[in-house]
C-alpha cells in the first residue's frame, strides 16, 4: 500500500489533474452494463465510458478479480484496477441468486450494451447467455470477450492474456534468437481483445440505427492476439517460411532493429531507398550506401550482417543525442528506448493529454488518457474508477425505481451488499 505522506515524492504528483477538462460525448445516451473482470472486458467498457456512454459496472460480491491485483496499490485500491475502470458506476448484485438475477435483468432491459467475460456455458448456466438476455431486450448488443470464443471444443477453456499470446505465436517469434519465448512486456492480448469489442459493439450500435435490432459480438483473446500477427502470418501462408525469434531483427525491412551507440541504444528504420541514401550521407559514407549491391530493400536483406556490422561500427563512436540530433534533421526515422518513467515524463505527451491525474476522496489517481484526440481536443474522465458498490442504491432507486423495500429485500436475499468499499 502506498504510503499517503510519500506520494508527494511519486511521478503522480507532478501530473496535471485536468477534473475540468473535456469529455468525449460521441456515445451519450448509450448505457453500458459491464459484467467483466480482470483487463479485457474492463477495458472494453472503459473505452466506451471514454467517449461518452453511460457505463454501470455490476460486480459480484467480493468485486472485480482486478480489485485485490498488487501491489502496488494506491491506498487500498490496486493500481491495475484503476488503469481500466475509470468512467464507471458501481453495483454490487450477487445474480447467482434468484433476487439478484431480478434485478440483473431489470438493468438489461435499460441498457443498449452488455459486456461479459464468461465462458458461453456458464453464462448458460447463470442465466446471463445472449439467448436468454437478448430475448429480454431485442435492441441489447451483447459482447462476449472470453479466451477461445463462444463456441467449439475450447469455448468453456480458462484463459488470461498469458495462455492468449502462447497459443497465439507471439511469444515463440518474440526474444532472442537463443534465448526462451518471451511474452510481451504488456497485456496485450487482453487489450487488443478490449478494443475489438468496443469497436465491434459501437459498429453494432450503428447497424442498429437501420435495424431497430441488437446484435452479439464474439471476442477472442487468441483471435485478437492472432490479428495482430497479421504481418507474420500472411507472408507464411504465401511463403511457407516460418518466422523464428530474432530479437527483433528479421523484419522485411532489410534495416529495422536496435542498435548500440556510445552511451545509450536506440531504434534506427531505414525504411526506402530515399531514407536510406540520406542515412548514408549523413554518416559521410555515401559511397558505401550507394553501392550497386544495395541497390533494392532485397538486396540489402541478403546483405544484412555486412550493414549491420557497418552501422554499429560507426554508432559506437558518438552518443545516443548526437546520433538522434542528426538523424531529426535528416528525417531519418529514429528513436530511443525509453524506460517506463521516461515515457511517463516525456512533455509532448504530457501536452497530448495522455498522463493526467484525477481527485477523488481528496486523493489523486493516476491515468492514462484515451490516446486518442477528436476536434483537436483530448479526453479526460468524467468519473474516477469507482468503489466496490459505491453506486449500488443510487442505481437502484433512480434507474429501475425501486423503493427502500425493494433493496432491503435484495440484501436480505445477499442479491446485493450494502456500503461502500
Amino acid at each position: 500500500m502506498a504510503d499517503r505522506a510519500h506520494i508527494r515524492d511519486f511521478p503522480l504528483a507532478k501530473l496535471p489533474s485536468p477534473n475540468c477538462g473535456p469529455s468525449f460525448d460521441m456515445l451519450k445516451g448509450i448505457r453500458v452494463l459491464d459484467l467483466s473482470t480482470s483487463i479485457a472486458g474492463p477495458y472494453s467498457a472503459m473505452l466506451l465510458g471514454d467517449m461518452g456512454a453511460d457505463v454501470i459496472k455490476v460486480e459480484r460480491p467480493g468485486g472485480d478479480d482486478a480489485r485485490a491485483w498488487g501491489p502496488p496499490f494506491l491506498d487500498d485500491q490496486s493500481l491495475w484496477f484503476l488503469s481500466v475502470n475509470r468512467n464507471k458506476r458501481s453495483v454490487v448484485l450477487d445474480y447467482a441468486t434468484p433476487e439478484g438475477l431480478v434485478a440483473l435483468r431489470d438493468l438489461v432491459s435499460c441498457c443498449d450494451v452488455m459486456i461479459v467475460n464468461t465462458p458461453a456455458p456458464v453464462a448458460r448456466k447463470l442465466g446471463i447467455d445472449a439467448d436468454a438476455l437478448r430475448a429480454l431486450n431485442p435492441r441489447l448488443v451483447y459482447a462476449s470477450i472470453t479466451g477461445f470464443g463462444m463456441e467449439g471444443e475450447r469455448a468453456d477453456w480458462p484463459c488470461y492474456d498469458l495462455i492468449a499470446e502462447g497459443y497465439s505465436g507471439i511469444m515463440d517469434i518474440t526474444g532472442e534468437m537463443t534465448g526462451e519465448p518471451q511474452k510481451i512486456g504488456a497485456p496485450a492480448a487482453d487489450m487488443l481483445a478490449g478494443q475489438d469489442a468496443a469497436f465491434a459493439a459501437t459498429a453494432a450500435l450503428l447497424r442498429r440505427m437501420s435495424t431497430g435490432t441488437g446484435g452479439c459480438v464474439d471476442v477472442a483473446l487468441v483471435d485478437s492476439m492472432v490479428r495482430f500477427l497479421a504481418c507474420r502470418v500472411v507472408p507464411h501462408l504465401g511463403s511457407g517460411e516460418v518466422p523464428r525469434r530474432s530479437g527483433g531483427k528479421d523484419s522485411v525491412i532489410a534495416i529495422y532493429q536496435s542498435f548500440q551507440t556510445a552511451d545509450h541504444p536506440i531504434t534506427l528504420g531505414l525504411g526506402n531507398d530515399k531514407i536510406w541514401g540520406r542515412f548514408w550521407q549523413v554518416l559521410g559514407k555515401p559511397e558505401f550506401g550507394g553501392s550497386q549491391r544495395f541497390s533494392t530493400n532485397a538486396e540489402r536483406r541478403e546483405a544484412r550482417p555486412e550493414i549491420v556490422a557497418a552501422i554499429q561500427e560507426m554508432l559506437l563512436t558518438q552518443t545516443r543525442a548526437h546520433w538522434l540530433s542528426l538523424f531529426r534533421r535528416a528525417r531519418i526515422p529514429a528513436g530511443p528506448i525509453n524506460r517506463i518513467d521516461e515515457v511517463a515524463a516525456d512533455p509532448e505527451l504530457q501536452q497530448r493529454g495522455l498522463f493526467y491525474s484525477l481527485r477523488s476522496e481528496g486523493r489523486l489517481i493516476p491515468q492514462v488518457g484515451t490516446g486518442i484526440r477528436v476536434d483537436d481536443e483530448a479526453n479526460f474522465a468524467r468519473l474516477p474508477p469507482p468503489r466496490l458498490g459505491e453506486h449500488t442504491d443510487e442505481i437502484l432507486r433512480a434507474l429501475l425505481g425501486y423503493d427502500d423495500r425493494q433493496i432491503a429485500a435484495l440484501r436480505s436475499g445477499n442479491g446485493t451488499e450494502g456500503g461502500t468499499r
